[in-house]
């Protein structure tokens, strides 16, 4: 999938679920849960062991009726294991400029972190065509209104402190989709009702839907 139409896609889907699981297995299930809620954008970080297994396994069971990718890249390692696993995209926590070329060098989207203008500047410079506003948290929807002012141009992907009260100003502020993490996808579905897990999924897919006008 070219460049264009993978960030066409985020855009579309609006939501990204980041899955932080506790092992492989764990964010498989977690994931397969978040889809049947009707969240089709899955972001496995590579804090999750054998994240790059996981990726594939996602990829062979549900395959282009998401978009998948992998999360927390840092290391060129974890660039080509990831690429390897079949990711579609691949995001990063910072702006590493030693990284990125190597990140940009897989053929995929890459969404590095970004939270200051100067790295909002490094990030775009690098040939990023989309930057991951983290943590998200730490200015909340205001911040990214602000930070659109000088940037017009720039999609932003807030993730970190994003939830369901909150959705609807991050997309008024700008944002052409949100990642959601802890408040989405649990680290394990063990001890907790699947059901739970999905019906919340489907509670943040209605609310982005809402928050797009659709």
């Amino acid at each position: 999938m070219d460049l264009d139409r993978t960030l066409e896609m985020v855009k579309e889907l609006g939501l990204l679920a980041v899955v932080r699981g506790e092992s492989r297995e764990a964010a498989v299930e977690v994931s397969d849960a978040l889809v049947e809620g009707g969240v089709l954008g899955i972001e496995v970080t590579f804090t999750t062991p054998e994240a790059d297994l996981a990726i594939r396994e996602l990829g062979e069971k549900h395959g282009e009726s998401i978009l998948l990718g992998a999360g927390t890249v840092t290391t060129r390692n974890q660039v080509e294991r990831a690429a390897e696993a079949g990711s579609s995209f691949l995001v990063s926590p910072g702006c590493d400029p030693e990284l990125l070329p190597a990140m940009h060098e897989t053929g995929i989207l890459v969404l590095p972190g970004a939270l200051t203008p100067s790295e909002v500047m490094l990030a775009r410079r690098l040939g990023a065509r989309a930057v991951k506003l983290f943590p998200g948290s730490s200015g909340g929807p205001s911040y990214l209104k602000a930070l659109s002012g000088p940037f017009p141009d720039v999609p932003f992907i807030p993730t970190g402190g994003v939830s369901l009260e909150n959705i609807a100003d991050w997309f008024a502020a700008g944002a052409i989709a949100v990642g959601a993490g802890g408040a989405l996808a649990p680290s394990s579905i063990l001890g907790r009702n699947r059901g739970e897990v999905v019906q919340n999924a489907r509670r943040f897919a209605e609310a982005v839907r809402a928050a797009k006008g659709r």
